[in-house]
C-alpha cells in the first residue's frame, strides 16, 4: 500500500485543526490566556494573541505589546485490536495492543506582537503552530498495513491590522502564510500477496523467475513485510478576518472567521523491500512483482474553514463571562486521491467524508487581587469523523470534553505571567476501516486490509507565556 495516502490524509485533517481545540490535527493551543478559559475568550482580547482568534480585538490593546509562550501537550493512548485482517481476509497477526504510540511530551511555541499606530490603527503579527501531529506504532502491530507512524508538522505567520470604527465598532484582517510538512511509514504486505499469487496458480511462475535469476524461491514462505515511506512539504495562504462589537465598555460581541488554504503538497514516496527475505534476489523480483517504485507523489488539499461566534461580558470588578462557538467546514474533506508521479500506479484513494463540527466553550475570569487574575473554562468539541468504517489509524478522533484552569499573574506594571492547565478526555475510538484496494487490483493502489480496533485517548495541556508592554 502506498504511504502517500498518509500524505494526504495528513494535509487533509490539517484543515480540520485551524483552531487551536478543534478536532482533527490540532496542536494544543495557539494561546496561553485563551487555554486558561478552553479558548472561550475572543471576545477578550486579553493580549496581544487576540489575532488568532479575532484579530478585530487588536484594536483594544494600547502602546506595544509581546507574549512569548509555549504549550505542551502530554498524552496518553492505548489501542486494542478487534480483529484486523489482511486483504485475503486472514489474520494480520503481529501485536493486538499499543500503549502509549503518541510521544510522552511534545511542545509547540508561539510568539505575537501588536503596536498601536494610532486612535484607530493597531497593527500585529503572530507565529503559532496551528495543527500537528506524531503517531509512533510497533512496526508489527496489527494495524502496520495501514499505518506504522506519522508526523505532521506546520507553522502560520499572521500579520494583521485592526481598524477601531468607533468605540463599539472594530474591524480586523490578517494575512495566514503557513508551511506544513508530513512524513509517515507504514507495512507493505508482501506475505499477502505472495499467498494470494499462490492461490491464484501464478505462484509456481513467481518461483520459477527466482531461481532463473540465482535466487533461492525456498525463501518465499519466510518472507516478511516490505516497508513504504513519503514526505511531503508546501506553502499555502489564506486569510482571517474578525469583528467587534461593543455595546457598553462592559460587554462585547465578536465574529471571526479562517479562510481555507489550498495546499499542494509534493514530495517522494520510497519502498524498501530489502528486508523481506535475506536473499538480494528474491526481494528483488518481489518488488518488480509489486509494481510499486520510488516516485515523485502529489496531492491537492483545501483544509476548512471555520466561523466562530464569541461573548465576553465583565459583570463585576472581579468576574467576567465569555463563550464561544465555532463552526468548522470539515466537509470539505471528502476522498482523497494520491498521485504518483512518473508511474503507472493507480491513485490511491483515502476515504474520509468527515462531517462539519461545532465547538462549544464557556469561561471565566476572576480577579482575586491586583496581581492574580484566575481562569477557567470548559468546552465540548465534535470528532469529523463520521463512524467506526471511517476511522482510520493515523486519525482515531473521538468527541472530546475539555476542562481548563489557568492565571494571570502581573509581576511588573509592564510584564506579567499566563499559566494554563487542560485536561481533555476523548471519547472511546472504536474502527472498522477497509482499503477497497489491494496488492492484486490494478488501476489503484493500496494494501487492502481492514484495521479494527479501539483507540482510548486522554490529554494533558500545559501552558505558560510571558506578557511585555511597553
Amino acid at each position: 500500500m502506498n504511504q502517500k495516502h498518509l500524505t494526504l490524509l495528513v494535509a487533509l485533517a490539517l484543515g480540520a485543526s485551524l483552531d487551536a481545540t478543534a478536532s482533527g490535527y490540532r496542536f494544543g493551543s495557539q494561546s496561553v490566556s485563551a487555554q486558561g478559559t478552553a479558548e472561550a475568550n475572543g471576545a477578550e482580547a486579553a493580549d496581544a494573541s487576540t489575532l488568532f482568534a479575532n484579530p478585530a480585538g487588536l484594536s483594544r490593546l494600547e502602546g506595544r505589546q509581546i507574549v512569548g509562550g509555549i504549550t505542551a501537550v502530554v498524552p496518553h493512548s492505548t489501542f486494542q485490536d478487534a480483529g484486523s485482517t489482511r486483504f485475503t481476509r486472514t489474520s494480520t497477526g503481529g501485536v493486538k495492543s499499543q500503549d502509549d504510540y503518541a510521544p510522552s511530551v511534545v511542545a509547540a511555541p508561539t510568539l505575537y506582537y501588536s503596536q498601536k499606530i494610532d486612535n484607530q490603527w493597531t497593527a500585529g503579527v503572530g507565529v503559532f503552530v496551528p495543527y500537528g501531529t506524531k503517531l509512533d506504532y510497533d512496526d508489527n502491530w496489527s494495524g502496520r498495513y495501514s499505518l506504522t507512524n506519522i508526523k505532521l508538522e506546520s507553522i502560520n505567520i499572521n500579520p494583521s491590522v485592526a481598524f477601531r470604527l468607533s468605540e463599539q465598532h472594530s474591524f480586523g484582517f490578517g494575512i495566514d502564510i503557513e508551511h506544513m510538512k508530513a512524513s509517515l511509514r507504514q507495512g507493505v504486505d508482501v506475505p499477502g500477496s505472495i499467498a494470494a499469487a499462490q492461490a491464484a496458480g501464478s505462484g509456481a511462475a513467481l518461483a520459477h523467475q527466482i531461481a532463473a535469476l540465482g535466487g533461492n524461491p525456498a525463501l518465499l514462505p519466510t518472507a516478511g513485510d516490505a516497508h513504504a515511506g513519503v514526505d511531503g512539504k508546501d506553502w499555502g495562504y489564506g486569510f482571517n478576518v474578525g469583528y467587534l462589537y461593543a455595546p457598553t465598555p462592559d460587554t462585547r460581541f465578536g465574529i471571526a472567521y479562517r479562510s481555507s488554504i489550498k495546499h499542494e503538497l509534493k514530495g517522494g514516496a520510497r519502498w524498501d523491500f530489502s528486508t523481506v527475505t535475506g536473499d538480494a534476489v528474491v526481494n528483488k523480483v518481489l518488488q518488480g512483482a509489486s509494481h510499486h517504485a520510488n516516485s515523485a507523489a502529489r496531492v491537492d488539499v483545501s483544509t476548512p474553514e471555520t466561523l466562530s461566534l464569541n461573548a465576553f461580558h465583565q459583570f463585576d470588578a472581579k468576574w467576567a463571562g465569555m463563550a464561544d462557538v465555532t463552526w468548522t467546514r470539515n466537509s470539505r474533506m471528502q476522498d482523497i486521491d494520491i498521485q504518483f508521479v512518473g508511474t503507472n500506479e493507480g491513485d490511491l484513494v483515502i476515504r474520509q467524508q468527515w462531517k462539519n463540527t461545532v465547538r462549544v466553550a464557556l469561561g471565566a475570569n476572576y480577579a482575586l487581587n491586583d496581581a492574580v487574575t484566575l481562569r477557567g473554562g470548559i468546552a465540548h468539541d465534535d470528532a469529523p469523523v463520521r463512524g467506526d468504517l471511517l476511522r482510520h489509524a493515523a486519525l482515531p478522533d473521538a468527541d472530546r470534553l475539555q476542562l481548563s484552569f489557568g492565571a494571570n499573574w502581573k509581576l511588573t506594571p509592564a510584564s506579567s505571567l499566563d499559566l494554563a492547565y487542560s485536561w481533555l478526555h476523548f471519547n472511546d475510538a472504536s474502527g472498522n476501516y477497509t482499503n477497497n484496494c489491494n496488492p492484486v487490483m490494478t488501476g489503484c493502489t493500496g494494501n487492502g486490509e481492514t484495521t479494527r480496533g479501539t483507540w482510548k485517548t486522554r490529554m494533558q495541556l500545559i501552558g505558560l507565556a510571558y506578557n511585555y508592554k511597553f
